[in-house]
Formats: structure tokens, C-alpha cells, sequence
């Protein structure tokens, strides 16, 4: 039988109605001050980034669920002799919105260490920084959709993830010359 952690070091993964992951986290976090579960229940995580694209020519930004029909909540589910913890197994049961525990069915079972600690990584490093909803690949043909090449078709010769930028071969006056753009500027074609 595996050792169970320290129970304000259990997290485990809670399917839940997709497109609901945000509405399920709020109902979760009200309750808990309501229903005086903060001693059980410590964090309620719906993992996000934000994400720019471009639609009908406007650059938008997004927030985009990275386990979309996922929340992650920290929480002493389970004692150490590996019983559940009833009162948060019905109170996690019981929400609007929850499915059940994911890759269990009656038993779960905590992340393990080394997946939560990657995990509250990758959130952290994508704090505050902005993706392209699209990734671009050199080869692909893109449509210029703003600045003063717009409606040009061009080929990406170059990606720089770090900056957002691409160097697209546009064909200016009958040569193919390299113009910088950034990812929301151009439309994959």
C-alpha cells in the first residue's frame, strides 16, 4: 500500500462538467466558507493561460484551460491508514457540476509528488505571459492580417517563440523578401 501524504500535501485531479471548471472552483471555494471546510479544503485550482488570437482582424486575448473537464483541488481526502475522510468526499460528491475523482471509482488516490510539483511549475512559468492560441511552424503558409502588408500571402521562414515574432517571406514588387511580424499579425492561410 502506498504511503498517504501529509493531508496539506494531497491533490487530486476532480472530473467535472467541461466548460464548467471555473463555475464548479467558485461554487467549491463559497462553500467552503459557508460550510467551514477551510481546515480540510486548502486550494481550488482550475489551471489556465493566456492566449492571444486574432478573430475578424481584432487581436483578443483568453484564458485557456490546460486540463480542459479538470480541477485540481489540494485537500485531506484521505487518512493516513488510507479511509476516506468523509465529510470532504461528500462535500467534493455533493457539487454541482462534479462528475467524480478522475481514474478512480469508489478510492482516490492523491497525485503523486513529483506531477504536482511539475505541475504548479508549469502554472507559475506561464503566469503573467502571453501564448499564441496557434503555434506556427516554419512552412507555413500565413495571410498577413494587419500592418501594411495586410492581405499578403506568405511563408514562415522563421519562428521566435520567445518574442511572439516570425520572419515571413512576402512577395514585395515580385521578390520574396523576410518581413518581421509578430504571431497576432498574421492568420495561418
Amino acid at each position: 500500500m502506498p504511503t498517504i501524504p501529509a493531508p496539506n500535501d494531497q491533490w487530486y485531479v476532480v472530473h467535472v462538467l467541461s466548460g464548467q471548471e471555473l463555475k464548479v472552483r467558485d461554487s467549491i471555494e463559497r462553500r467552503i466558507e459557508a460550510e467551514e471546510m477551510s481546515d480540510l479544503i486548502y486550494e481550488v485550482l482550475v489551471p489556465q493561460e493566456r492566449v492571444s488570437e486574432v478573430k475578424a482582424g481584432q487581436k483578443r486575448e483568453a484564458n485557456r484551460k490546460f486540463f480542459p473537464g479538470y480541477i485540481i483541488i489540494n485537500m485531506h481526502l484521505l487518512h493516513d491508514d488510507n479511509t476516506l475522510v468523509d465529510r470532504t468526499w461528500y462535500f467534493i460528491q455533493e457539487t454541482d457540476g462534479v462528475i467524480n475523482f478522475a481514474g478512480t471509482k469508489d478510492h482516490p488516490m492523491p497525485m503523486p509528488n513529483h506531477e504536482v510539483e511539475g505541475m504548479l511549475a508549469q502554472i507559475k512559468e506561464r503566469e503573467g505571459s502571453i501564448k499564441p492560441a496557434v503555434a506556427y511552424e516554419v512552412g507555413d503558409t500565413v495571410v498577413v492580417s494587419d500592418g501594411p502588408f495586410q492581405g499578403q500571402t506568405g511563408i514562415i521562414a522563421e519562428v521566435n517563440e520567445d518574442k511572439g515574432e516570425l520572419m515571413v517571406s512576402v512577395n514585395i514588387f515580385g521578390r520574396e523578401t523576410l518581413v518581421p511580424l509578430e504571431y497576432w499579425q498574421v492568420e495561418i492561410g
